[in-house]
């Protein structure tokens, strides 16, 4: 297709749902838009429309918007939208100019290998995938030529899980502007038959929301309609403005008449089990709290809010302990003791005292609280009977005491075995979730991360809501072996009030007639059983009612929850066992045409403008991505953010106090204690590889390898630039290498490529990297360092005819006093004193004797350019030469600090 139609692809993750289409200035233009019209710049769109249907849980979304362009030249538009983190993109279309293109799903190895091979020679389609709290956005930019329309088309599918009561399908609409046919259709079919059905936009009054949503439910059907006017959507009588900025939320529960419920279509199963009238069971519950030095401030402030809403949520039947772990560990009480009023204000008056301390022992919290809930077995059965539960917070990783990870799942597991769940929460970023995952999920529980954010409290009580009411333990939904095949997980260690048991399988063929369930499980002084029987006659009617859709969703249904569950495995093994799994997954994943982690979208027939067919990927927060891809925990954020640079708060502007490496290849080492700059150059052959920063206690490493420059004159000296930089920490498997082409993560793997046209965050294991569009690329590593690769580009006048790279610190204070290399040997105090100053042979500059590491120099007075502030021009600083590749003043002569590959 032409230019017009150039396109890239981006899939990011955000909090919530979000449903964006906007018309976007041309380069150059004025962004304008008439009083009380829908255009803006030419463009408005003429239709946005979101239809669900849900079938027994599973909801089957299908987003669809018309935009047209008014104008006499082409426009950019931007169609985003914000789908569950949890769901599957099963469908994708666009269709322009009388032309349609149509997602083609396939194996994700095969869709980057053809990607890769592009965009090593310096194309790219532009992907960007990215992580938030709850949901994943996805976003397409087209160009739409003048006097034309477009329409896209998304479909994603998930499963409803049910929390605190009710089913929640939430969808933040922000469409930039009005809207002239904007709908939002949700239509929910229950065979149990719906008790309670709701719908709210958070950006509506409540007069408006009640002349705009129309909802309605009886017997097993509900339906909401959201089909506001462009008048009701104006944000004052007057204005061309949109208030459409929100969540739109529809929650509704079914019947609990039955103990459970069976539904069979096609062959296959869905059985809900989620009981009412049971009795709550007591619980004895171990608070493992992380108190090291990283928790100070806000994350303990809120931590123990949370802790003192809780503990005043606790039954005078529950048992309780609180065991906090720093570099020691310490228990409130040692063992498990009754929540009475005395103990509770015992509790309470601990919780406020208490200080963070030293380091992080995570084993040694864990295995002390293990050990007081394995206690209760000897302490008679009114408190071995009841449920127990263990829940840590930490925000770190291991540091003290044992810290191999295999070791601590070893441990953990070995202690607990299988008694009881363990719930781990992580809070923030700066953690191995998905260490803290595979632990939850390894011993019956989940994990769950807190975000350091103002509303932190809540999501710690949010959770503790979930988990707060146990009615049974010891779950067990069995079925005949002969008459079922490819079951979901269906043993579950414990069952809380307010939510559901979801089993789904497949029934062989001629054994309808003997399919039954059988659930057993222990409540609350006594055992749990029944039986779940299929009426056939009710099926019947329910297919005559659903019909072909109520077929369908039923077997979606188990595809769905059986490529989750194998993720979830997935994580948790290695080798053999891994590789299995991930072909079972690639199969059901191309059978159902889901984009899962292990497959890719291609759009068919269309290309960007580098040539390429777009890839829509998913994004796979904290859990084990495919090999290709890299290391855990790989996750992109919104390209929309705000980007790390140097005139962030965290970088506050120093002037001339900048280290670093840039042009021909021109050290510059700032000395903050004498307010001054030394400089140096190194002269070496183009293909040279020169290490930059070396942690030897990590491994990581800085290495830069030098490129040559096309307009040397015959005779003249060859003049290097740095064209290539590898960034390595190989603790954690994480590699960077930029080029001023591209920008690859774990190129070793085949991992994914960006260009410079790109805008992005990438986060893994604690290092953060962030893309500034055409610009410079910041890595920060935890709180250790930051360091900024600048982009330099040909330009006219230029004196230099290749694009290179120039690289600055900008923090290194927490880096290890033992770093060395070209520059890191430099990130800690240095003292020299000069004297002699003297007009030198150059006679506008001077010369001048220093003394330094013992050495005595003879340095030239002069200047040298940072360009992190400005790639083209530059920012003079002074400083004082030292000749001879930095002789004298760098360790060691500067051919020790060649290396023979960039990692």
């Amino acid at each position: 297709m032409d230019g017009a139609m150039a396109l890239r692809v981006l899939l990011c993750v955000y909090l919530v749902s979000l449903l964006t289409l906007q018309a976007m200035s041309a380069p150059g233009l004025a962004r304008g838009r008439s009083k009380g019209s829908e255009t803006v710049d030419g463009v408005f769109i003429r239709s946005l429309k979101v239809n669900c249907k849900v079938t027994s849980r599973f909801a089957h979304y299908v987003i669809t918007s018309q935009v047209i362009n008014t104008a006499d030249e082409a426009r950019e538009v931007a169609f985003d939208v914000e789908i569950p983190k949890t769901a599957f993109i099963s469908d994708f279309a666009i269709t322009a100019d009388g032309k349609a293109f149509i997602g083609d799903i396939k194996d994700k190895v095969t869709a980057w290998k053809q990607y890769r091979k592009a965009a090593i020679s310096g194309e790219n389609a532009g992907l960007v995938r990215a992580s938030g709290r709850n949901m994943e956005q996805f976003t397409i930019h087209i160009n739409i030529g003048p006097q034309s329309k477009a329409t896209f088309r998304l479909t994603y599918e998930e499963v409803l899980k049910r929390r605190l009561t009710q089913y929640d399908i939430v969808i933040k609409v922000k469409p930039k502007q009005l809207v002239r046919h904007f709908e939002i259709d949700v239509d929910i079919f229950e065979p149990q038959g719906i008790s309670k059905l709701d719908a709210q936009a958070t950006f509506l009054t409540k007069e408006l929301a009640a002349q705009t949503i129309k909802k309605s439910f009886s017997g097993k059907k509900g339906h909401v309609l959201f089909r506001p006017t462009v008048g009701q959507q104006q944000s004052c009588p007057t204005c061309s403005t949109s208030l459409l900025n929100g969540d739109f939320k529809v929650t509704y529960d079914v019947n609990r008449d039955k103990l459970c419920d069976l539904l069979v279509a096609n062959n296959y199963f869905a059985h809900f089990f989620a009981p009412k009238n049971l009795t709550n069971m007591s619980k004895n519950i171990v608070f493992v709290i992380d108190i090291s030095g990283s928790m100070e401030g806000q994350k303990m402030k809120q931590t123990k809010e949370a802790l003192l809403k809780i503990l005043g949520d606790m039954r005078p039947q529950d048992y309780f302990d609180l065991v906090l772990f720093g570099s020691q560990v310490q228990s409130w009480r040692g063992s498990l003791v009754q929540a009475s009023e005395a103990n509770l204000q015992a509790a309470r008056d601990f919780v406020k005292h208490f200080s963070v301390e030293g380091a992080t022992n995570l084993n040694g919290g864990l295995l002390r609280g293990i050990e007081i809930l394995n206690a209760v077995q000897g302490n008679g059965p009114e408190v071995s009977n009841q449920a127990s539960i263990l829940i840590m917070l930490t925000d770190g990783e291991p540091t003290e005491g044992v810290t191999d990870r295999p070791q601590i799942l070893k441990n953990v597991r070995e202690a607990i075995r299988d008694k009881f769940p363990l719930y781990n929460l992580g809070f923030g970023h700066n953690l191995d979730f998905n260490f803290l995952e595979v632990m939850s999920k390894e011993n019956n529980g989940w994990a769950k991360r807190i975000y350091e954010d103002h509303d932190a409290t809540q999501q710690l009580q949010n959770f503790y809501d979930q988990v707060a009411s146990p009615l049974l333990v010891d779950v067990e939904l069995q079925y005949p072996r002969d008459t079922i095949s490819a079951l979901t997980q269906h043993r579950h260690k414990q069952y809380y009030d307010g939510s559901e048991i979801m089993v789904a399988g497949r029934i062989a063929d001629q054994k309808l007639s003997s399919f039954k369930a059988e659930v057993q499980a222990r409540g609350e002084g006594q055992e749990f059983k029944t039986t779940c029987l299929v009426d056939e006659e009710e099926m019947k009617k329910l297919l005559q009612e659903r019909g072909h859709m109520l077929e369908n969703h039923v077997e979606r249904l188990w595809a769905y929850l059986t490529i989750q569950e194998l993720l979830a495995k997935r994580m948790m093994v290695e080798g053999e066992e891994k590789n299995k799994l991930s072909s079972e997954i690639l199969k059901m994943s191309l059978d159902y045409q889901f984009v899962t982690p292990l497959t890719s979208m291609t759009m068919r027939g269309m290309k960007d403008q580098e040539g390429l067919e777009p890839i829509i990927d998913k994004a796979e927060e904290d859990s084990q991505p495919l090999e290709m891809l890299g290391p855990r925990r790989m996750f992109v954020l919104s390209a929309a953010q705000p980007s790390p640079t140097r005139s962030s708060p965290n970088f506050q502007e120093l002037p001339n106090r900048v280290t670093g490496v840039d042009t021909d290849p021109h050290f510059i080492i700032h000395v903050p204690q004498k307010e001054d700059a030394l400089c140096f150059n190194i002269n070496e052959e183009p293909g040279v590889i020169l290490s930059l920063v070396q942690d030897p206690d990590t491994g990581f490493s800085v290495n830069g390898q030098l490129i040559g420059d096309k307009a040397r004159s015959p005779g003249q000296h060859e003049a290097t630039y740095f064209g290539r930089l590898g960034i390595a920490n190989p603790a954690t498997g994480f590699q960077l290498e930029v080029t001023p082409q591209n920008i690859t993560l774990n190129a070793g793997e085949g991992g994914p490529v960006f260009s410079w046209r790109d805008q992005a965050v990438l986060r893994q294991d604690g290092i953060v990297v962030t893309i500034n569009k055409k610009r410079s690329l910041v890595v920060s590593m935890d709180d250790r360092a930051t360091f900024e690769v600048v982009l330099h580009r040909v330009w006219r006048g230029s004196t230099v005819q290749r694009d290179f790279l120039g690289f600055y610190v900008l923090d290194s204070h927490r880096m290890p006093a033992r770093t060395h290399g070209l520059l890191g040997q430099f990130f800690h105090p240095l003292d020299f004193e000069v004297s002699d100053i003297h007009p030198g042979s150059d006679p506008t500059r001077s010369d001048a004797t220093m003394m330094v590491k013992n050495r005595r120099l003879t340095v030239t007075r002069g200047l040298q350019k940072d360009y992190s502030k400005d790639p083209r021009h530059g920012a003079e600083v002074s400083c004082w030469f030292v000749h001879d590749n930095g002789a004298g003043l760098i360790d060691g002569a500067h051919t020790d600090y060649i290396v023979p590959d960039i990692f």
